[in-house]
This record gives structure tokens, sequence and C-alpha cells, in this order.
């Protein structure tokens, strides 16, 4: 049984790395030499040629370290490593929960040093080739430091208490589980802005003046309490533009990043907030941790019906049934289930784009949410012409065409220069 279920684990690994290399040739092939009528005054001739230069550079990036990661989990699977590792972890201690951190330790430091090359050549060779970089040798140290403490502390700590729930729950520890981590879900969503974000960034509240007085005037316009509306360091480590929306209640507030004022006009920075808050008016970001839990629910149960099953752990190359091998077992037998999952909700994440920059058009100005979302293509080197099954596998937004014609549908949008 546990040599079918390796030759399972090899297949779908086989099979979602062959799929993923046949999507990105196709969105490769894609690429065109003339972009749509509706988008031409997004780039000028030299800018476009660098866009399309920049996606190649990331699609051989991506084809040479999508390689190495598969051939990585390949050898560790022919070459019996989790076992290997587990034997490592168990040479230290019996003790079942830190068996399990020492595991998953190794395997997260030594996969972060592998990777480490790549991660260095993505910031400081392509991102600075193209004018994006910003990040210092000391940033991109720190950075790390402090990803491996948090990653210590959180992941860790969830890892454990799982553990523990099982070790005195055994198969219905997953109803625990489940509530503990739709407990850290709920907790994250409304202070991952004031905890997490810190440790990485500095958050400042909007200076007073033009832009905080358009802001909160389309808020009381929107019927939208706003008090909290900061502005994050976010040219600290790149030029890119993002503005995004965080917590609920009194914890509500918006996070500009200061590229976004810098490239955008204070109309458009309101437009693409009106879009922001209509993810809350629309009950999007409820609807989506409500949806969370309930999918981690369910995949927490479904575990929970072969935790015991030992043939999870001897597929991996083990005679000694282990809980975290029988989690990594069945994390890629999963993985098929977990990606048509995905693909539903990234079609509802699309949709809920299309109503947020509907609820923008309505609350606000159409057009000159459509001049903010062309600038920060433009900034960003997006790809503005990718392969429909790309997007239908991939994309949570819709591409910037069909946003900008759903938002033209229903009627004219009015030519008001603001």
């Amino acid at each position: 049984m546990h040599n079918t279920l390796f030759y399972i684990i090899l297949g779908i690994i086989i099979v979602d790395f062959l799929l993923e290399r046949w999507l990105d040739y196709l969105n490769g092939k894609k690429l065109s030499t003339e972009l749509p009528e509706e988008l031409r005054d997004v780039y000028d001739a030299e800018q476009y040629k660098k866009s399309q230069e920049y996606k190649k550079a990331n699609d051989r990036f991506s084809l040479i370290t999508s390689t190495f990661s598969f051939l990585l989990i390949i050898g560790m699977l022919l070459f019996n490593g989790f076992n290997m590792v587990d034997t490592w972890a168990r040479s230290f201690t019996e003790h079942p929960v830190l068996v399990a951190l020492i595991f998953f330790g190794i395997l997260a430091i030594a996969s972060d040093i592998l990777n480490l090359p790549f991660t260095v050549y993505d910031i400081f060779i392509i991102e600075e080739k193209f004018g994006f970089n910003k990040t210092t040798p000391r940033t991109f140290v720190l950075d790390k430091i402090k990803s491996w403490f948090l990653g210590a502390v959180i992941g860790g700590g969830i890892i454990s208490l799982i553990i523990w729930f099982y070790q005195q729950t055994t198969t219905s520890f997953w109803i625990y589980a489940w509530i503990a981590v739709s407990l850290f879900t709920v907790f994250m969503t409304m202070f991952y802005s004031t905890l997490i974000v810190p440790i990485f960034n500095k958050q400042t509240p909007l200076e007073e003046g033009e832009l905080r007085n358009e802001i909160q005037q389309f808020s009381e316009k929107a019927d939208f309490k706003l008090d909290n509306i900061y502005v994050i360091d976010g040219s600290k480590r790149s030029t890119k533009s993002n503005a995004y929306f965080a917590g609920f209640g009194s914890k509500k507030r918006i996070v500009l990043f200061d590229t976004l004022i810098r490239d955008l006009s204070n109309h458009e920075i309101v437009s693409v907030l009106a879009h922001e808050i209509g993810h809350y008016k629309k009950k999007h970001v409820l609807k989506g941790i409500v949806t969370s839990i309930i999918q981690t629910g369910i995949t927490l149960f479904i575990f929970s019906l072969f935790v015991d099953n030992p043939q999870l752990s001897a597929a991996l190359g083990s005679e000694k049934p282990s809980f975290h091998l029988g989690l990594i077992a069945f994390g890629i037998l999963y993985s098929p289930i977990s990606m048509v999952v995905g693909l539903f909700m990234n079609y509802f994440s699309r949709k809920h784009e299309y109503s947020a920059d509907g609820f923008a058009k309505e609350k606000y100005n159409g057009e000159v949410l459509i001049r903010a979302l062309k600038k920060l293509s433009s900034r960003n080197l997006s790809n503005l012409t990718p392969h429909p099954l790309y997007v239908f596998f991939h994309y949570s937004h819709p591409p910037l065409l069909q946003r900008i014609r759903a938002l033209k549908q229903t009627h004219l949008i009015r030519d008001e220069e603001n």
C-alpha cells in the first residue's frame, strides 16, 4: 500500500510541475507586439518593450527556480530524504512535539539556505536591473532574521498546539485545531497591521492636508467611518506601489504605500481607496475569512481520517509512523483537491474585484479609477496580455483590460476632470 501511495505522491508532483510549465509556456506565447486599443496609453513603445523584457526575465528565472525545487523534492522522495531528517530529529529527543519542531525547523532552514542564491538574484539582479529594487543588503539580512524568528514563534507555536491536541484527543484533534486556527485567523486579520507589519516597516499617520481631507470627505460620503489612515515606507524595499485595507471595527485602517502617494494624484489615490472600501462595504473581507475557516475545517477533518494511517509515513520511507511525516504526505496527496478549491477561490476573488470596482465607480469616479489602474500597471511593468487559461489558474484579480471594460460596461463613465 505504501508503495502505491509513494507513486501517487510522485505522480502528483510531476503532473503539477508539468502543468505549471505548460501554463507558463502559454502565457509567454501570448505576448504581443501590439496592445489592445484600450491599453495603448498605458505604455509608450520603449516602456512596453521594457515590460516584456521584465516578464521574459521573470519567466526564465521562474523556470530555473521551479525546476530546482522540483528536482529537490523528487530527490527527497527517491532518496528517503524526509526519513533522514526525521531520524536526525529523533536523535535529539523522542518527544513528539519536539521531534516535529526540529523536523520542520531543519526543512525550513535548509530550504531557505538552498533558495538564498535565487532570492538574492531576484532582488539584487532582476529587480535592480528594471529599477524596482530599493532593498539594501542590511535590510535584506534583517528581514531574513525577523522572518526566521516569526516563523519559529508563530509556525512552531501552531504546529506544537495541533500536535498537542492530537496527543490528547487522537482523531478528534481536528475540532480543537480548527477552533485554534480560526481564532488565530481572526486575530491576525484584526491585528496584523499593528503587530506584524511594524516589525518590518514603519507606519505613520497620514499627515493633515489636502489628501487626508479628500479621503475623509469620501469616507463620509460612502458612510464609512475611517479614522486610521497610515502611510507605510514601501520605498524601503521597492518602487512598486500598493494600498490595502486591514482590520475590523475600530481596528480597521487604510494603509498607503509612500510610492503610491508619489505616483498617483490625490483623486486617483481616493479612487483606489474607494475600491478598497468597496471590499469592506460589500463584506468581501468577512466572506473571505468565513470561507477560509470553513475550508480549513474541512481539510483538518479529512486529515483526521488518515492521520493514524502508518502508510502515510511509510510512503515517505519511514518505518516509524509520525504526525509530521503523515502531514507532509497528506499535504501532497490533498494538493489536487486544494488546487480545485483554489480555482474557485480565485474565481470568486475576481468577482469581488469587479464588485469593488463597481462600488468605486458608483460612489466616486470610474474614469479616475481607470487612470489609476493604468498608472499602477505602467509603474509595475505589469503584463497586460496574460493568457486566459493562466488567468483562470493563477489570477486573484482580473487583468487590467477586463477591469476597464467592466467599468465601462453598464453606462458611459462621466468624463469629469477632478
